[in-house]
């Protein structure tokens, strides 16, 4: 009898199929956490990060540094949450704590991301009207219509591969950058080393920074998504199956901490390509991300003004609908309706109605006299006021052994929460007394 004899690839040695097999490895572990750190790059984190780096040049760099270890602690807590126990933030606050907490909270959560689309929404169509002169609030409603459609009548997984597809769009600002003649050892060096003054000004801009980067948000967002995930792999909670938590719970730290990663280079990016030319150039103040592309078109050129307006209209299509289904999925848990990506429109109602009134109230905010600046500003009191209580109560929840059983998660996670908790503590009390 012929045996088939399968030979190895000649072209590779076993040394060299290793790194293409960590490389499919690593890109198959990367899902929510990615999207998430992506998605915290919207037009809203553009527009304070080129303030940053208009205002101080390279003097407030180093935050991306500071601020990194802090976000992926809590947003690796909150998944771990979502996966151990099958279930959201706020459905976990529902079954366990009080319900005027849970009403709080996602009255506050609403409140928030409904001026944050109106905020991204208007960038985006301010954006597109820079590269196609048009009405820009024609633009402003189409690109909310469009985030509607998408997130209710395309399946969970191919909305998810877009998702994670749209993130691609953050590269324009590493491209920004490199076309923007940076002095590298003056950002390098204030980038590593600290530099603050404590003054109003320096406090503000720490404020904005971490307001905008750990936002109440991205909890409610990872730990659905985890949820949706286990749906999408037809998998039980690890509450259930414990035995492989060790895996998942791997393949939920790398995808943080690399998604996380991202998401702090990327504002990096932006704060040295602003710095290098804006700031650089004595513009020193700068309203809204699309004046910013703007500003950048006599000093960095056609393509870097391009460029950074493209970013913001992909950045924007990332986060609309995570904004619009965070709050989906905070509104649905409390009230225990059916909800999910997953989900056809027919059997969750509420859930996708839920995103379409979000991102139609966001829309709303565009046709009336409100100053966008000073919505972003209201954005971030609540954002900041909501952050270190919710934290604190999810930092309960994962420590929780009659919740999360044997899977808790560890003293060095808590430690890192903790400390993010209590910067962002510090943060809100440093806003209301700036």
């Amino acid at each position: 009898m012929n045996e088939r004899v399968i030979k190895p690839d000649k072209g590779a040695s076993s040394e060299e199929q290793a790194p293409r097999h960590w490389g499919k490895a690593l890109v198959g572990a990367l899902g929510p956490g990615l999207v998430t750190g992506a998605a915290d790059d919207d037009p809203s984190g553009i527009a304070t990060y080129s303030q940053v780096g208009a205002q101080f040049g390279y003097g407030m760099a180093w935050t991306m540094l500071f601020g990194y270890p802090l976000l992926a602690s809590i947003q690796a807590i909150c998944a771990q949450i979502g996966s151990v126990t099958g279930l959201g933030i706020a459905q976990n606050l529902r079954r366990h704590y009080s319900p005027w907490l849970l009403r709080s909270v996602v009255v506050l959560l609403l409140i928030a991301n409904v001026i944050n689309l109106g905020a991204d929404l208007g960038a985006m169509g301010a954006a597109l009207a820079l590269l196609i002169p048009g009405p820009v609030l024609l633009f402003t409603v189409v690109f909310g219509i469009v985030s509607i459609l998408l997130e209710t009548f395309l399946s969970y997984s191919r909305y998810a591969q877009i998702l994670k597809w749209t993130t691609l769009s953050l590269f324009s600002y590493v491209a920004v950058v490199f076309v923007s003649h940076v002095p590298w050892a003056t950002a390098l060096h204030q980038t590593v080393i600290p530099q603050f003054r404590f003054d109003r000004d320096h406090a503000m801009a720490l404020v904005a920074i971490l307001g905008t980067t750990i936002s109440p948000y991205l909890f409610f967002w990872q730990a659905g998504q985890e949820v949706e995930e286990q749906h999408r792999r037809h998998v039980k909670p690890l509450c259930i199956s414990p035995r492989s938590a060790g895996p998942e719970l791997t393949r939920i730290r790398i995808d943080t901490l690399v998604g996380m990663g991202f998401s702090h280079l990327t504002a990096l990016f932006i704060v040295i390509a602003t710095a290098a030319t804006l700031h650089a150039h004595g513009i020193v103040n700068v309203a809204t991300s699309a004046e910013a592309a703007e500003a950048l078109r006599p000093i960095a050129g056609e393509f870097a003004f391009a460029l950074f307006a493209i970013g913001i209209i992909g950045t924007g299509l990332l986060a609309v609908p995570i904004l619009a289904g965070s709050a989906a999925y905070a509104v649905s848990e409390t009230f225990g309706w059916v909800e999910g990506l997953d989900r056809q429109p027919r059997e969750a109602k509420a859930f996708y109605a839920t995103i379409a009134a979000a991102t139609i109230g966001g829309l709303a905010l565009n046709f009336v006299a409100i100053d966008p600046m000073k919505a972003l500003y209201w954005a971030a009191v609540v954002n900041g006021m909501l952050a270190a209580p919710l934290m604190t109560v999810v930092m309960i929840i994962a420590r929780n052994r009659r919740i999360m059983g044997r899977l808790a998660i560890s003293r060095k996670l808590a430690g890192g929460g903790w400390l993010a908790t209590a910067v962002m503590a510090a943060v809100a009390i440093a806003f209301l007394l700036t």
